[in-house]
């Protein structure tokens, strides 16, 4: 029957990733991060896309419950909604997709509290069931990934604010038998935002650093407990400057790094008996660690040592130009260990503001071959709730 499950789990994980193949030398040293429901992972919105993935320290939008929650506080308006969808693998097939909503709203005096909350949903389209040997399929199949989340976010200055964060991940890749159930998870983040004016030669800038520990929670079993797998908790830090060139023209430069708070598969070298003793070993202390434990083991369990963990981080720089507020032109540079992943790419995108809503789109374009990411397109769609009740009066 029977092998579908796994294709639609090795689908999943090994596409996201989208690095291209690796070499006979490559192979021995690529070791990426593995993780369940990798569509955690992909960042949901055509602002942050088109800067190369880059958002935990950019200015206050409306998707900002992905990247940082704790900016809502900072957002200039008192409440919005917005929607984003994202094509995905559209160089490989035709209905996997991403698509995302999010909103917030501002609470108690001086507006210093924000609630927020979020909704994820990536299907891997339709996948015919078939007998191993036959054309014919017996029955298809719907997987997909979905996560629901809602934030508090408060101001403890009136520079920096923090957010908290709790999340359902529900991951159904069953084939509708007994040896494979959905997956599910709890989790939770941690995030924290700063904004302060500096002055730059006669020019005052807004200067911003923002960090994001997300998806701390539960690991996932698709086969009722036998085998657990680490969801991608991720620690995110980033900065960046605001500059002004003139009363109606902007400039923001941003720097994001990333690193998975997830420990390293063991490794197979199965020479002797004694080797793979070991390595059963080490795979049976892996499956039944506890993500408590993975997230301090992260920082030291590379197998090439601290060098290799270096690697693990990933390197995300975007800019953004606007003028007046109103028109936006983005650019950003994603950068990725390839032997972590090799997600390395160039984006780049534009955005229009109205007094009621804004719309966003972002392009991506791989600087590797063979990226089935490769031309990937985003496309957000965001209202100002202050810009509709004015609209109405």
């Amino acid at each position: 029957m029977k092998d579908i499950k796994i294709k639609a789990l090795y689908m999943t994980a090994c596409l996201l990733m989208a690095g291209p193949a690796s070499t006979w030398a490559q192979k021995n040293s690529f070791a990426p991060i593995n993780t369940a429901v990798p569509s955690l992972s992909i960042a949901p919105d055509a602002r942050a896309g088109a800067m190369g993935d880059n958002g935990v320290a950019s200015g206050p939008d409306i998707a900002s419950q992905y990247w940082n929650p704790a900016k809502y506080t900072f957002h200039y308006s008192q409440a919005g909604v917005g929607m984003s969808y994202t094509p995905w693998l559209r160089r490989l097939v035709n209905d996997v997709a991403l698509a995302y909503m999010s909103g917030f709203y501002k609470i108690g005096q001086n507006d210093n509290q924000a609630v927020s909350a979020s909704l994820r949903y990536f299907t891997l389209g339709e996948i015919p069931l078939t007998y191993q040997g036959e054309d014919i399929p017996y029955n298809r199949l719907n997987p997909y990934e979905m996560a629901v989340d809602v934030s508090y976010s408060r101001k403890l200055s009136e520079l920096y604010s923090m957010a908290v964060t709790a999340r359902y991940i529900r991951s159904d890749m069953s084939d509708q038998t007994d040896e494979m159930v959905p997956g599910n998870s709890v989790a939770a983040d941690v995030s924290g935002y700063l904004e302060k004016y500096v002055i730059l030669g006669n020019t005052e800038s807004l200067w911003t650093f923002g960090f994001n520990v997300s998806n701390i929670g539960t690991k996932i079993s698709y086969d009722g407990g036998t085998t657990n797998e680490f969801i991608p908790t991720t620690l995110k830090i980033g900065t960046g400057l605001l500059y002004p060139l003139d009363d109606y023209n902007r400039i923001g430069v941003y720097l994001d790094l990333s690193k998975y708070l997830v420990p390293s598969l063991p490794k197979s070298r199965g020479n002797t008996e004694e080797e793979q003793t070991e390595y059963d070993r080490l795979k049976q202390q892996y499956n039944t660690m506890s993500f408590m434990t993975g997230i301090f083991k992260s920082f030291s369990d590379a197998p090439g040592g601290f060098s290799e963990e270096l690697k693990e981080i990933n390197i995300s720089l975007g800019a953004e130009y606007s003028y007046n507020d109103q028109f936006f032109l983005r650019g950003g540079y994603y950068y990725e260990d390839p032997y972590k992943g090799s997600r390395q790419y160039f984006s780049l995108g534009a955005g229009f503001r109205m007094s009621v809503f804004q719309l966003d789109a972002a392009y991506l374009i791989s600087t590797i071959p063979n990226n089935p990411l490769d031309q990937t397109l985003r496309f957000s769609l965001s209202f100002d709730m202050d810009g509709l009740r004015n609209l109405f009066r």
